[in-house]
């Protein structure tokens, strides 16, 4: 079935929120981004891709984008400009068919170094939103910044949280009566109502909120000049080689001819449309991700029905609350974000296991290297040519 609508589709639905919430708050509280038109854009999206492409889609932020313009407090007009631009680079990409003779000379070896890199990286921020460190965190100066209290004895809450959360995840897992996403979630938000700062909950009003077009203005020209060096061109290889090549090949592997629509041409186009529709509300730049699509996958994600399911709540929330979403979701600790990346993560590094040669673990691991080091742009840049250089049989491993 193309869509279904039960616990095991809501609660796939979910996963990926351990990547969409920490950046999409920082970008808020920070780049003063509409909180409104942010989670509108992304339900949207969420909507759009889930109709058309008839498998889970996975719908995120950019990462070098988000993380490099909430490190450096970048202006709203500096984000959007970031965003409108890389909306244009992809459609062009995609209209022209360059990403399909991107994609057809990308060896295997690079795209499973992508996923590999992609899953640790998420793997990695999970671990730090649990013993908070993260960005937001740090911005907070505190680890559980919505929450009353942050240690329980000697232990930091989060790292309880997190630990609890944890082996809450790994008994419920494969359970369908009890879809471990869902069961997280939960439990994030009664901790949230029991011991949360209920920040914005006196200012709560059930409304009906219609969005604003352009509620930020437009950017200044100077905007799009240092949005094109500073944002868009680094964050261009991590979105071909994650959100395109790695992802359609990740689609493919989970749904077979069911993802037929999920080509390298059309991922760019929709997320080109994405990255125009949050222009015009004031959002971040949105993309679609390997992980987040590896995310929905293990807990439970199978149609496209998860995807109506997260975008018809955020659009609700948004059309009933206004900026008031914000509200609910600090109920969210961080250590309950950082549980679902850590198994968004290592489901998607596990793709390798089909990798045997030498040469290719060897690029493989490679390119994990230098995106810890740099980034993962770079690393698929190096990674490509390396492939290459080793399909010389003078050289050895």
């Amino acid at each position: 079935m193309k869509y279904q609508f039960n616990r095991q589709e809501f609660a796939g639905s979910l996963g990926d929120l351990g990547t969409i919430l920490p950046i999409a708050i920082g970008m808020i509280l920070v780049n003063k981004l509409n909180p409104s038109g942010l989670f509108l854009s992304v339900g949207l999206f969420y909507i759009f891709t889930g109709l058309y492409y008839g498998v889970t889609v996975s719908v995120q932020p950019m990462k070098v984008i988000g993380a490099y313009a909430i490190a450096t407090a970048m202006s709203s007009g500096q984000v959007l400009a970031a965003s409108l631009l890389m909306g244009i680079v992809l459609l062009v990409l995609g209209l022209t068919g360059a990403i399909d003779i991107i994609g057809k000379y990308t060896p295997k070896s690079v795209t499973r170094g992508v996923q590999l890199s992609t899953g640790t990286l998420l793997m990695a921020q999970g671990v730090k939103l649990m013993i908070g460190t993260s960005t937001l965190q740090i911005l907070h100066k505190t680890a559980e910044p919505y929450l009353t209290v942050q240690s329980l004895g000697p232990v930091p809450i989060g790292i309880f949280i997190g630990i609890t959360g944890g082996i809450l995840t790994l008994f419920l897992l494969d359970n369908k009566k009890l879809p471990a996403g869902l069961m997280i979630v939960i439990l994030g938000i009664t901790i949230g109502l029991i011991l949360g700062t209920k920040q914005g909950f006196g200012r709560l009003a059930f409304g009906f909120y219609l969005p604003q077009w352009m509620p930020l203005g437009s950017p200044l020209k100077i905007d799009f000049m240092f949005a094109l060096f500073a944002l868009v061109l680094p964050q261009l290889p991590m979105t071909v080689g994650n959100a395109v090549i790695a992802n359609a090949d990740l689609s493919r592997e989970y749904f077979g001819e069911q993802s037929k629509k999920v080509t390298y041409k059309g991922l760019c186009i929709t997320m080109a449309l994405g990255c125009i529709l949050s222009f015009f509300l004031g959002g971040m730049p949105l993309c679609h991700g390997a992980g987040g699509l590896a995310a929905h996958y293990r807990f439970g994600a199978r149609t496209a029905g998860s995807n109506f399911m997260i975008g018809a709540l955020f659009v609700l929330l948004v059309l009933f609350l206004g900026s008031g979403i914000l509200t609910v979701i600090y109920l969210l600790p961080m250590a309950i974000l950082g549980v679902l990346l850590i198994f968004a993560g290592s489901q998607l590094a596990l793709t390798i296991q089909d990798i045997s040669g030498r040469k290719d673990l060897f690029v493989v691991v490679v390119i994990l290297g230098i995106t810890l080091a740099t980034n993962l742009g770079i690393a698929v840049m190096a990674g490509f040519g390396l492939a290459y250089v080793l399909k010389w049989k003078k050289i050895t491993i």
